[in-house]
């Protein structure tokens, strides 16, 4: 991570996430674009079958999953090369995905959180919010959710979820998990951590 080194993608369109798995690096973003990756020195472009945005991408149980703002959740089983489009049920935009415990967890809009075991068939759950929720993660055997004026919920199992909200105004729009601390980042700066 200190030192660098650029790589020719063969797109100029915005890529907004990666994801790593089954030996293969996948990306994803503008207007539907996905591109592969074994070895980082060259990418291929595929087919993503959609001209939205894919904003978030993740691996998991042979399945590399992504969401697109528009409800609708895009899936490829076989390492990236092809995939399909499928209705998540959703009638609210979809921010963020992330696999773990055996199962996909996406988040979006208005507190909505879908969870699927294989990336198919997605069901809704109650998230214990009604903000807007931006980023999922898996870590230390739970998922943790993160969105507007610093809201989070947690869950164990990505079915039953409780809030657990941090006093401040800022939306958060990432988090992640390293060294026993869960670190989520938003606006204006912000930066939270969390042992628990």
């Amino acid at each position: 991570g200190i030192t660098w080194t650029s790589r020719t993608s063969g797109t100029s369109n915005y890529l907004t996430s990666v994801t790593y798995g089954n030996n293969i690096f996948v990306t994803s973003g503008q207007s539907g674009t996905v591109l592969t990756s074994s070895n980082l020195n060259s990418w291929d472009n595929r087919t993503s079958g959609t001209t939205n945005l894919l904003r978030t991408i993740t691996y998991g149980n042979g399945i590399f999953v992504a969401v697109d703002p528009l409800t609708k959740v895009h899936t490829s089983l076989d390492n990236g090369t092809s995939w399909t489009t499928r209705n998540s049920g959703s009638s609210y935009d979809l921010w963020g995905v992330s696999y773990g415990n055996g199962i996909f967890v996406s988040v979006g809009y208005s507190g909505t959180i879908l969870t699927s075991s294989d990336g198919i068939t997605w069901t809704s759950r109650t998230s214990d919010t009604s903000k807007n929720l931006h980023a999922v993660t898996y870590a230390s055997s739970k998922f943790v959710a993160v969105g507007d004026d610093g809201t989070t919920v947690t869950s164990s199992d990505g079915i039953t979820w409780t809030s657990r909200s941090y006093s401040t105004s800022k939306e958060l729009y990432g988090i992640t998990y390293g060294n026993s601390i869960f670190v989520t980042t938003g606006s204006t700066g912000i930066i939270l951590t969390s042992s628990d």
